[in-house]
């Protein structure tokens, strides 16, 4: 397989998978963390490797490196592997996506962004989701007839904060989360609950349904429910471990313990709380997105710089919120009809959040 995104969470974890059940890695794709790229090169001995940035190639142990989006690009139409694991984070993830189903490649796919922005251009039957939600959802659902989906969502960091002291957060504190270390990225947008919005996005596109929701659930260890037509739920209950996912989206089917069982007794009490758009003012946009996912372009191109302005000190917390929400309302009537426009608009949508 090729392993885009290798020393990350998700791309560390699926390397152990990897290891387990012996698939060969053919090319390892890293961004800035040379160090670990290195240590996985010479445990895994792949034939090609990218990096993002040219002025690290010489610090990679590799004869054959490749630099930047053309370098990623070149490396998946060059690789013979038919599976390719897409753990990039943002924006950048969603050429690889494009070009990889283009050669009718499979993508197990952690980059929500990739169907957040263009998944009307995607082809589905070659997206199998890494994600603890969708996963989930997929595990429950067993083409058995629903009437509504639920995701989970922790709530973030500031979940428990007053009202009046998150205007004052810092990019710092939002990256205390209260269950687990993440990226920055993910972990700001899990503080604003963006997170949820592009889930509920991906879970529109890849089960082909508006009728979803979220709720928090502060524990995370219930990741999704379904409601079935004939008046019953059930939920997925496991521990807070992206093994599993990548396990089911590498080998299709596993029949041994990826996971300790979830221990009910220790777990106690589950609660489960709404998502309330004061807190989180994101949230206002959420029916409209599920009903115009073409939007998620403009939510995310908006959503990118946002967390640049307030890692700069240029916004405040809630600040992000407002400069995604006024960009969502100026470009609402965008619809793009091919990727070409998908790239364009988000040139714009930065464009215009930058010079605000």
């Amino acid at each position: 397989m090729v392993l885009l995104g290798s020393t990350g969470s998700i791309g560390v974890n699926t390397l152990i998978i990897a290891k387990r059940y012996n698939i060969t890695i053919e090319a390892l794709v890293a961004g800035n963390n040379i160090d670990l790229l290195n240590k996985q090169i010479k445990e895994h001995q792949p034939k090609i490797v990218a990096i993002a940035n040219e002025a690290d190639r010489v610090k990679v142990n590799h004869p054959n490196v490749l630099c930047g989006t053309d370098g990623i690009l070149h490396l998946i139409e060059t690789c013979e592997s038919d599976t390719v694991v897409n753990a990039l984070v943002g924006y950048a993830g969603l050429a690889p996506t494009l070009k990889a189903t283009s050669l009718g490649k499979r993508v197990a796919l952690a980059n929500k962004e990739s169907l957040v922005v263009a998944g009307e251009f995607i082809n589905m039957s070659l997206i199998t989701p890494i994600d603890s939600e969708h996963f989930g959802l997929w595990y429950l659902m067993n083409e058995r007839p629903v009437s509504k989906l639920y995701i989970t969502a922790s709530g973030g960091a500031f979940r428990d904060w007053k009202l009046n002291k998150m205007k004052d957060a810092t990019f710092s504190d939002a990256l205390k989360h209260p269950n687990w270390s993440m990226g920055n990225k993910i972990t700001i947008d899990s503080a604003t609950m963006t997170n949820k919005l592009f889930e509920l996005l991906e879970a529109k596109w890849l089960f082909n349904t508006s009728n979803i929701d979220a709720l928090i659930e502060k524990k995370s260890i219930i990741h999704a429910l379904a409601e079935f037509k004939d008046g019953s739920t059930t939920a997925h209950f496991a521990g807070v471990d992206m093994k599993l996912p990548i396990a089911f989206a590498l080998r299709g089917e596993v029949e041994e313990a990826i996971l300790p069982s979830t221990d009910l007794l220790a777990m106690g009490a589950i609660e489960f709380l709404p998502i309330e758009a004061e807190r989180y003012p994101i949230w206002n946009i959420k029916e409209h997105i599920l009903n115009n996912p073409h939007l998620g372009v403009v939510v995310n191109a908006a959503n990118e710089e946002a967390i640049k302005a307030f890692q700069a000190e240029q916004c405040s917390f809630f600040g992000m919120s407002e400069i995604i929400l006024n960009a969502y309302k100026k470009f609402e009537n965008f619809k793009a009809n091919n990727i070409d426009e998908i790239i364009q608009i988000d040139k714009e949508v930065r464009a215009y959040v930058t010079q605000q």
